[in-house]
């Protein structure tokens, strides 16, 4: 789709101008507002005044009951001017450009006497030094000393990271213990960095994912095509997408809620896998109430995850080859037939991705042949076990 398509590549050209949407932010947060009072929130990675995370919890500063709120930012960013700007209060001049700076604010109120409370209240207070902006001694940098130091002082980080640097950022919020909420792409899931996190509940999914993200905000830079893209009210560029989550350690209801699982485990629905001592289940919604072993489900099941109804057991994906799961191995050399029965002799069977054997007649697409045997591989799975399995009727 074109959304993924733009947010792969600006992984891996490590361009990272999306900016969150606020009904976005509003959508998300609202079933978090426990854990804000009283708190000092930091939004890093993000521009005050272009960032809707800044935005949200400015104007929501006093019915969250904030203690502090610190974000850091440059002058100038990709879509500058589109809401009010840091020019504004730190003037428009060239010594101002692509400097880093520091806001921090304690207090909000209507500081313009116009009877409502806006940015413009928020800018004023920046003015008259009720509010603290600073230029930043580094270069900005969330690796830095300068930015470890604001993380030390923060009780909550909420922002949307680079995503080139996603393993890095979550490895630096977990190693200074911060509770955090962020954005990420759904497939962040499998990094061998992440998915130890998830598996062990130190990180669980937000409230949503996919299209529960409606889009990002890009740079008039970015080309815009397809049924994905728009330009909205307001003049923003959107780039839609459904492959991004809400990564938390921030506990919530929707963590709590088990599924209801309405059918039941036979063999001949259910296959084992070759190399792991699990069945194949390949929607979630498709979760055997009654199996007690190990299940193979899709990656998104994570967005239904609850650890009071489920046990994750492991991953079985391409990086995992050397899993203690895994229960198989194959010779190095395997062939290979594409649907077209193009034949290429691959190794790549023992990488970790879970394997059916299957016969010749329910052939489909590709394949794998290995001593006479035939496979096909799934998608990444998500190892799990129910801990409350209902009773086989065979078994009553």
């Amino acid at each position: 789709m074109p959304g993924q398509t733009d947010l792969t590549s600006a992984k891996n050209n490590k361009n990272d101008e999306f900016y969150t949407q606020l009904s976005d932010i509003e959508k998300e947060l609202r079933y978090y507002k426990k854990h804000f009072e009283d708190k000092v929130v930091f939004c890093n990675c993000d521009d005050p005044f272009e960032s809707n995370f800044f935005r949200y919890f400015v104007l929501n500063f006093n019915r969250l009951k904030l203690k502090k709120l610190i974000c850091t930012c440059y002058v100038t960013s990709p879509v500058l001017g589109q809401q009010l700007s840091l020019f504004d209060v730190v003037g428009g001049g060239e010594e101002n450009k692509n400097k880093p700076y520091k806001a921090v604010v304690t207090k909000v109120y209507d500081a313009t006497g116009d009877g409502s409370i806006d940015m413009f209240d928020v800018a004023e207070l920046f003015k008259n030094g009720e509010n603290e902006l600073s230029e930043l001694k580094g270069d900005g940098d969330f690796r830095s000393e300068e930015y470890i130091e604001l993380h030390e002082s923060s009780d909550r980080v909420v922002t949307n990271p680079p995503f080139s640097l996603f393993r890095e950022y979550i490895a630096q919020l977990m190693k200074y213990k911060k509770k955090f909420l962020v954005i990420g792409n759904i497939n962040c899931i499998t990094y061998k960095e992440i998915f130890p996190l998830l598996m062990n509940n130190e990180v669980w999914l937000g409230n949503g994912m996919g299209r529960w993200i409606s889009g990002f905000i890009v740079p008039d830079t970015y080309e815009l095509y397809g049924t994905e893209a728009e330009i909205n009210d307001k003049g923003q560029r959107i780039v839609a997408t459904n492959n991004c989550l809400w990564l938390t350690n921030l506990d919530i209801k929707k963590r709590h809620e088990e599924l209801i699982l309405i059918k039941r485990y036979s063999p001949e629905e259910y296959p084992k896998y070759d190399n792991y001592d699990a069945i194949e289940v390949g929607k979630t919604n498709d979760i055997p109430c009654d199996y007690p072993g190990v299940m193979g489900v899709p990656i998104t099941f994570l967005d239904k995850y609850s650890p009071d109804q489920f046990e994750i057991i492991g991953m079985g994906c391409g990086w995992n080859g050397n899993s203690p799961l895994v229960i198989r191995k194959y010779p190095q050399k395997q062939r290979q037939i594409d649907k077209k029965g193009k034949e290429t002799i691959v190794g790549k069977l023992n990488d970790g991705t879970p394997l059916i054997r299957i016969d010749r007649e329910q052939i489909k697409g590709t394949y794998y042949e290995v001593d006479g045997n035939c496979y096909i591989r799934t998608y990444g799975r998500v190892l799990i076990r129910n801990k409350h399995p209902e009773e086989r009727k065979s078994e009553k």
